[in-house]
């Protein structure tokens, strides 16, 4: 009998974890870096005078690249919103890349695969961070693909001499954008803040 009591309360921890589990909120602090075995990403963080909610209501939008993305000429929606949502971003220099959301943070931001379609893929993390409640620190990483397999030597002097000021520059413009964007209440021109290399 008392065995099985024992059994009976171990048996409702473990259910009681497991509520508790689920129902734990997800906050900005408690997320972890999502692609761990993915090295030299390129971050670039602002502060946008407009508050968390805001700036998820924007960057969570259908089709929302077309508001604020210097270098993007379409954003077309296959499947949206949440965990498998699926757009194109439509490049100014003709490239498609598919997006692929795999994790949906409500109001903190998301993590998606991007690439060309059956080609070799980056990983990108959106994070929104609040500062109180009309300021936010909007982040975003991208892990480009391109150097993962070069020799550890090569990789370093690539990294830092081509891909890391090249994406830093292009997050820049994206995040310019989306403070414009917000601040004058209509998209950004194409180009606004200066071509780029690789995307114009």
């Amino acid at each position: 009998m008392a065995s099985e009591q024992g059994i009976d309360i171990n048996h409702r921890k473990k259910s009681l974890l497991s509520v508790i589990k689920m129902n734990e909120k997800v906050t900005y602090d408690k997320l972890q870096d999502p692609f761990p075995k993915y090295k030299w990403p390129v971050s670039l963080g602002r502060v946008i005078n407009f508050s968390s909610d805001e700036v998820w209501r924007i960057i969570s939008m259908p089709r929302n690249l077309e508001e604020y993305h210097p270098f993007c000429s379409q954003n077309r929606i296959i499947k949206w919103p949440g965990v498998g949502s699926h757009d194109e971003v439509h490049y100014l220099n003709g490239w498609i890349f598919e997006r692929k959301f795999c994790k949906w943070y409500e109001g903190i931001g998301y993590d998606l695969k991007i690439g060309e379609k059956e080609g070799k893929l980056s990983y990108v993390t959106w994070r929104i961070k609040s500062l109180n409640a009309s300021r936010s620190l909007v982040t975003i990483k991208i892990y480009p693909n391109i150097i993962q397999n070069l020799p550890i030597v090569i990789r370093w002097f690539v990294y830092l001499l081509k891909i890391k000021p090249l994406l830093t520059s292009y997050l820049d413009s994206v995040l310019n954008g989306l403070n414009w964007s917000m601040v004058n209440n209509k998209p950004v021109k194409k180009n606004q803040f200066g071509n780029h290399p690789w995307f114009s």
